[in-house]
């Protein structure tokens, strides 16, 4: 059971210290459906703007469904694009033993006894990479660059969350902003956006996350490798030049849950071995958070 948010669209009253209404488009199903329902009347107010954080390392597939929600008359609001950097470049150079933001990966060490242990990396990308280049962009366009936050909310900052994963949602921490999430509003799962985008003659948005990331699924894994050939020995290349080079990691380190080599990893699925899935959501603008 989750609790559903007091709405502030349809039929409630706008809080009159906001002044700025922005959407965080990851460009996957959930931000997609969510900007989608905007352009066509079924949530409001109207958002202000979306802003995309780009990692610059999507699959080809998620910046081409980007460039169609971008084309004339899609959305009536504008898009930003927002960057921190490109974060394979990022892992290129702490490959060679560079400050890096590290992304949660897997590491493998073998003590003397020859005992094998498997561990995860802190993650940072998350912050980096996404909600800090997110975070400033808002607080530009609200008029807050260098100056005090007020103490009551001015932007309304809507985020893609169905209520499958309703356990993602947190609410803001500053006093400048408020998190909404109208999905869970409107109580549509992700079942309900998709059969939205199917009965609208609308494309179905690829999975929203870096070509790399070690929080894809075996499927996710195996869709890279037999649909995005180039994707895939991209994702491998950044594989081996991690391995044994990151300062501050002990043992090796490895994009795949099972700290093998991704050529060489198993990817069957998660439930043909019985494994839960650690990242069955999109990357919705907040990689989760």
């Amino acid at each position: 059971m989750f609790h559903v948010p007091p709405p502030c669209g349809e039929g409630a009253e706008p809080s009159p210290a906001i002044r700025l209404r922005v959407l965080s488009l990851g460009a996957g199903v959930q931000s997609t459906i969510l900007a989608l329902l905007a352009a066509h009347g079924e949530i409001g107010p109207m958002p202000d703007c979306a802003i995309f954080a780009d990692t610059r390392w999507e699959p080809k597939r998620v910046y081409d469904h980007l460039a169609w929600l971008m084309s004339p008359n899609v959305l009536p609001f504008p898009v930003h694009i927002v960057s921190a950097g490109d974060i394979r470049a990022n892992l290129m150079a702490a490959a060679e033993g560079r400050r890096w933001a590290s992304i949660p990966a897997f590491t493998r060490r073998v003590d003397r006894q020859g005992r094998v242990s498997v561990g995860m990396i802190r993650r940072q990308c998350t912050g980096d990479y996404k909600i800090d280049p997110i975070r400033r962009k808002v607080r530009e366009l609200a008029g807050l660059t260098r100056r005090r936050s007020p103490a009551v909310p001015v932007v309304e900052q809507s985020i893609g969350i169905s209520t499958d994963e309703a356990i993602r949602m947190k609410p803001s921490f500053e006093s400048w902003r408020v998190n909404r999430w109208p999905l869970v509003e409107k109580r549509m799962s992700r079942r309900d956006c998709l059969s939205w985008l199917e009965r609208h003659g609308y494309p179905v948005p690829p999975k929203s996350a870096c070509i790399g990331c070690p929080f894809h699924s075996d499927a996710a894994w195996r869709r890279l490798r037999d649909g995005d050939p180039a994707g895939w020995a991209d994702a491998v290349a950044v594989d081996r030049a991690i391995r044994s080079s990151l300062r501050g990691i002990r043992g090796d380190v490895f994009l795949h849950r099972s700290a093998m080599p991704l050529e060489d990893a198993d990817l069957t699925t998660g439930t043909d071995h019985g494994q839960l899935d650690l990242w069955p959501n999109e990357c919705e603008g907040m990689c989760g958070l």
